[in-house]
């Protein structure tokens, strides 16, 4: 079967026909489709959070999702972890000339799919078609807009000394998933990329747990250069045990077999949350409860000291962590 590809030739007529044919279809908001220059909203609340967001990752489809769906929960959790309600999407989409219409339907469809799930609308967007060798096929550029009721209840200033630090899950998924498909390396059962939106989850959350006083989402990085960020930030040490990190004994094997550190690496469905002692337990409790969380652990303790990242590790001693330096995985995410 012969490939449809996009060409560079007409490039007006060929963003008309790409909005018409492949985006339109799937994106159905009312204000979208009024085809403005700008979209306009009714905002809900006196605080909106914003966050924007590019995404390059290689390859453009992976085993447990694709740029369209990553696109959608990378901006979606990054607006959940900061304690707003996720609202309204944009997306601008380079494409590069000579990609497959096939792969443009199937991640469009994806990230219309991974929005309605989320609960979030899509209100503008923009598409520019450029030279064949100029991104890698497709880049995603997002703005996420949140609504956020009590806009000081999640922040790092509010982190104390004592706080408990818990994950939802195991580590370092995402990555593997990439770093195997990119390598050719096949594995029974296959590796998948946790990407997923955690906007439900959170609202959960923090419903239930008044004292959660901050969230992060450890993508590019992992929870290593997340961790060293907020140490710095407050001025104090997390502790952490290795024993407890939730690690899927094929992700550690795969990533073994080529050399990479689990703690550096890039999680999209994962998200560390800083809660008071006393509520600790139970929040790992319900996370336990909710189907794909099963793994959740409290991971380490929040302490006094000088912004450092102190890991225990299983053999009995102590590794200081630092941030990522260089860059071992590019266009992950």
């Amino acid at each position: 079967m012969k490939k449809i590809l996009i060409s560079h030739g007409d490039g007006g007529r060929m963003t008309h026909d790409l909005i018409q044919q492949f985006f339109l279809p799937h994106f159905k908001d009312p204000v979208l489709l009024e085809q403005s220059d700008a979209a306009i909203i009714s905002v809900q609340t006196p605080y909106a959070a914003v966050s924007t967001d590019s995404f390059v990752i290689q390859p453009l489809e992976f085993p447990g999702g694709d740029i369209g769906k990553l696109a959608v929960a990378g901006t979606v959790n990054d607006l959940a972890v900061s304690g707003a309600k996720p609202a309204f999407l944009t997306f601008g989409f380079i494409l590069e000339e000579g990609l497959e219409m096939s792969v443009l339907q199937r991640v469009v469809h994806s990230l219309a799919v991974t929005a309605a799930k989320a609960g979030v609308r899509i209100i503008a967007g923009d598409t520019k078609v450029v030279e064949k060798g100029s991104c890698g096929g497709m880049i995603i550029n997002t703005t996420g807009i949140g609504y956020m009721e009590k806009p000081n209840r999640i922040a790092m200033r509010n982190i104390n000394h004592g706080d408990v630090i818990v994950i939802n899950g195991g580590i370092a998924e995402h990555a593997v998933a990439i770093l195997a498909e990119r390598a050719g390396l096949e594995f029974s059962p296959i590796l998948l990329s946790d990407c997923c939106t955690l906007n439900g989850v959170v609202d959960q959350l923090l419903d239930q747990f008044k004292t959660i006083r901050f969230m992060r989402d450890p993508s590019r990085g992992g929870i290593a250069t997340s961790m060293k960020e907020i140490a710095e930030h407050t001025g104090m040490d997390m502790v952490i045990e290795e024993k407890r990190i939730p690690l899927r004994s094929d992700v550690q094997g795969a990533l073994e077999m080529m050399g990479m550190d689990p703690l550096y690496m890039a999680n999209e469905g994962k998200v560390l949350i800083f809660v008071a002692e006393e509520e600790a337990a139970a929040l790992v409790q319900c996370l336990k409860s909710i189907p794909g969380y099963e793994t959740a652990s409290e991971i380490g303790r929040v302490k006094e000291g000088t912004g450092r990242v102190l890991l225990q590790t299983v053999i009995g001693g102590t590794r200081e962590l630092d941030r990522m330096s260089g860059s071992p995985l590019p266009r992950i995410c």
